[in-house]
């Protein structure tokens, strides 16, 4: 239970530094391919996080690039990575 608590406060710290704008998606990606935790962020909470993105944004963002609202970071294929730094870089 503590790992699971801990693994919250990361993604949680993750998506704060995200919104703040202290952390980037290309960056976010990087530390994905390295940290098990970070991967298993969705990528729909990741869009959401980010300045001047809602829910309603991000949904349709990731319908257009045709990535599945329960994809998580580490199920991104190199062309959705591509995909969404142009769009969102």
């Amino acid at each position: 239970m503590e790992k699971a608590a801990q693994a919250r406060r990361i993604r949680a710290e993750i998506k704060a530094r995200l919104k703040m704008g202290s952390l980037t998606l290309p960056e976010l990606l990087a530390q994905a391919d390295q940290d098990q935790v970070v991967a298993k962020i969705k990528v729909l909470a990741v869009l959401e996080s980010l300045p001047g993105v809602g829910k309603v944004t991000a949904r349709r963002k990731m319908g257009e690039l045709a990535i599945a609202e329960s994809r998580r970071l580490s199920g991104l294929g190199p062309q959705q990575r591509e995909k969404l730094l142009e769009e969102f870089s």
